[in-house]
């Protein structure tokens, strides 16, 4: 077969399910965009007509890509900003990840923290064997292995993974509390309420796109803050990475996110992201439901 255009509709075919394999590696929508972009470029650069199954062997290259990806250090900065809703419900300890894993719009931050735990070798193996049901000799394959050793691996992640304490984190009602005095008290300008929330040594970090911020110090943070009280008029908190946070929502689109550290009752760091292109990357605006409040 040598016509592009029908390589491009057999792989159009088998986007849904490489583009959900690499969502679940990945743990995010933009890293697994990024993902298929890589694989199709690979795939039309090598044509398919030595590829005796197509779909194995999409499977294989973007699960290799996958790995590369989980290997890189941005891996890290970009889970800091994954986003959920707020809920107060828990996730059930006693379900089994692999099934909380297989749930794509269901999976909570906290798990995918806990599959950062893993090495990339065996949230690979365990995500393509325990959710997606894949041969260890295919996922030997992506890992350079053998399938015993891939076997292994899979085991290994699924102990660990069930073996985890959830990642630590503020108490969600202590977390939520002091983000809703921040934003009462931004409303009203209220400096001394700021204030009292604020470690002396707080440092604020905000990213615009073109442009970054750093402020440090309660006082200048919480000056900034009245000035932005307009923003927690249209705020609402979420959870970045596990984290208390607020999205600020003007016109029904989400303008900036900002991530809450919190030390006991006071908030130490803050951290913005008001680029709208990372903003639309990390596809915060559908995670929230249409930034209705």
């Amino acid at each position: 077969m040598t016509d592009r255009r029908i390589l491009a509709r057999r792989f159009e075919t088998e986007r849904p399910r490489l583009h959900a394999i690499a969502t679940k590696l990945l743990g995010s929508t933009a890293d697994a965009d990024d993902a298929l972009q890589e694989t199709w470029l690979r795939l039309d650069r090598s044509g398919d007509e030595d590829i005796e199954n197509l779909s194995a062997w999409l499977t294989t290259v973007v699960s290799r890509v996958s790995l590369d990806m989980l290997r890189a250090p941005r891996r890290k900065r970009e889970h800091s900003w994954q986003v959920e809703p707020w809920r107060d419900e828990p996730v059930a300890a006693e379900q089994d990840p692999a099934e909380l894993v297989a749930q794509s719009d269901q999976v909570s931050v906290a798990l995918l923290v806990l599959l950062e735990t893993l090495s990339p070798a065996e949230r690979i193996a365990f995500v393509l064997h325990d959710v997606f049901d894949r041969p260890f000799e295919e996922i030997a394959t992506v890992l350079d292995r053998s399938p015993e050793a891939a076997r292994q691996l899979a085991s290994r992640g699924r102990r660990r993974v069930r073996g985890a304490d959830e990642p630590a984190r503020p108490n969600r009602e202590r977390g939520r509390r002091i983000v809703e005095a921040w934003l009462t008290a931004a409303q009203e300008g209220n400096l001394g309420a700021l204030l009292s929330l604020l470690d002396d040594g707080a440092v604020l970090h905000a990213d615009h796109g073109a442009t970054t911020q750093v402020v440090q110090g309660a006082r200048a943070i919480a000056e900034q803050a009245v000035l932005s009280g307009r923003l927690a008029a249209h705020s609402r908190p979420i959870l970045i990475g596990g984290r208390p946070g607020v999205a600020a929502v003007i016109g029904q689109r989400v303008v900036s996110i900002m991530a809450f550290t919190i030390d006991g009752d006071r908030i130490v760091a803050l951290d913005v992201l008001a680029d709208p292109e990372h903003l639309e990357a990390l596809g915060v605006q559908q995670v929230l439901g249409g930034a209705s409040r």
